[in-house]
């Protein structure tokens, strides 16, 4: 009689074999050399054998834009014209143009250095007969500046010493702001009238006072 395993062996007998088969491809399979045909390689690395030769081009980088919120605030405030004509002022009153400026709300006067004290002392009592005005009431900022030049060189033209403009208190314009007073020093020092004013100052109360200047022009 057979002993025990051995009944068993004819209905495992070629399974066993067909596994120690297996085993021995396995082994072969694993000690053969990886192939090097692409066939067997990962999506990374046929990727980045794609890509070998290929160059970046310039200026590629990644930019980061940032999007401004509602509460940024721009470097610079919104132009407004009284802050622009007090700046300008500033600039005189430090001698940033050759002229001596004085500007209060109600008083404003400048003249040309080495002008003399006896001169700008008649100008402000209204001593000099006034020969022409220009009223600028109603005018926008630059029309009035356009005004003023036009009206100073046909002056100077005409051979006037001393003229009257009239610009205003600010009383009726938006937050009472007297934006052509402001202004007007500039447009007396600047451009074609810097060379022919010799100086300015608040007129008297019978010419309009705190809304008027004089204007002393050269000789021709």
């Amino acid at each position: 009689m057979k002993k025990d395993k051995d009944l068993f062996n004819p209905a495992f007998e070629g399974l066993n074999l067909e596994i120690k088969e297996t085993k021995k491809a396995f082994k072969k399979a694993k000690a053969e050399p990886a192939e090097t045909d692409g066939a067997g390689q990962g999506d990374g690395d046929v990727f980045l054998e794609a890509m070998s030769g290929v160059i970046p081009l310039p200026g590629t980088r990644k930019k980061i834009i940032r999007i401004p919120g509602d509460h940024i605030r721009p470097p610079h405030p919104a132009p407004d014209d009284k802050r622009e004509g007090m700046a300008r002022l500033h600039d005189l009153v430090k001698g940033a143009i050759e002229l001596d400026i004085t500007f209060t709300d109600e008083y404003i006067e400048g003249s040309v250095k080495g002008i003399s004290r006896k001169l700008m002392k008649a100008l402000k009592k209204g001593e000099f007969p006034v020969q022409d005005h220009i009223d600028l009431h109603g005018l926008t900022k630059k029309e009035a500046e356009i005004r003023v030049r036009e009206f100073l060189l046909q002056s100077f033209r005409r051979g006037l010493r001393c003229v009257l403009i009239v610009h205003g208190r600010g009383l009726n314009s938006q937050d009472s702001l007297a934006v052509l007073k402001a202004n007007l020093p500039t447009w007396l020092t600047s451009g074609p009238a810097k060379k022919i004013v010799l100086a300015f100052a608040t007129a008297r109360p019978y010419d309009g006072g705190a809304g008027a200047v004089y204007v002393l022009l050269r000789k021709r």
